[in-house]
C-alpha cells in the first residue's frame, strides 16, 4: 500500500539514482522503503578523505514532516557523533524542514565531517581534541578512516566465502 511517506521516499530514491551528490549514495532496503542504507565518502582535503562510512536511515509514516533517525554503523570519531553512531545535527532535530530529502541529509552530514559544531558536542573527547590538540584529533580521524577500509575488506571477504560455498 502506498502512503504519502512511501511515495516521497520513492521520489527521493529516484533523485539519488539520477542525480546523486558527489561522495554520497543511498538506497532503500529491497523489502522496506522505510529503511535505507547509505554511504558517505570522506571529503577530499579533510582528515576524513577517502573514508567509506556506512549509515542507516530509518523513516516513519510522518516523513517528510518528521526527520528520519540517522546513524553511522561504521565507527566514527567526530565531535557530533555519539558512541552509538547517532548524530547531533540540527537539521535532524530542531531545524528540520520537509524540504530536506535523503540527498540533502547526506550532504549535510558530509559537510559536518569537516566542519563540526563543537558548541554542542556529542563526543566531548573529539570536541576537545579538535579544539585544543588538532594534530591528535587528525590522527584519531585517520585511524577511523583506515578502519572504514578494513571493515569493507572484511565484508568483501565474507561475500567471497558465500560465493565459494555456493559453487
Amino acid at each position: 500500500m502506498s502512503t504519502p511517506a512511501k511515495r516521497r521516499l520513492m521520489r527521493d530514491f529516484k533523485r539519488m539514482q539520477q542525480d546523486a551528490p558527489s561522495g554520497v549514495s543511498a538506497s532503500p532496503l529491497p523489502d522496506n522503503v522505510m529503511s535505507w542504507n547509505a554511504v558517505i565518502i570522506g571529503p577530499a582535503d579533510t582528515p576524513y578523505e577517502d573514508g567509506t562510512f556506512k549509515l542507516v536511515l530509518q523513516f516513519d509514516e510522518q516523513y517528510p514532516n518528521k526527520p528520519p533517525s540517522v546513524k553511522f554503523i561504521s565507527p566514527m570519531f567526530h565531535p557530533n557523533v555519539y558512541a552509538s553512531g547517532e548524530l547531533c545535527l540540527d537539521i535532524l532535530q530542531n531545524r528540520w524542514s520537509p524540504t530536506y530529502d535523503v540527498s540533502s541529509i547526506l550532504t549535510s552530514i558530509q559537510s559536518l565531517l569537516n566542519d563540526p559544531n563543537i558548541s554542542s558536542p556529542a563526543n566531548v573527547e573529539a570536541a576537545n581534541l579538535y579544539k585544543d590538540h588538532r594534530s591528535q584529533y587528525i590522527k584519531r580521524v585517520r585511524e577511523t578512516v583506515e578502519n572504514s577500509w578494513i571493515e569493507d575488506d572484511e565484508e568483501s571477504e565474507d561475500d567471497n566465502d558465500v560465493e565459494e560455498v555456493n559453487e
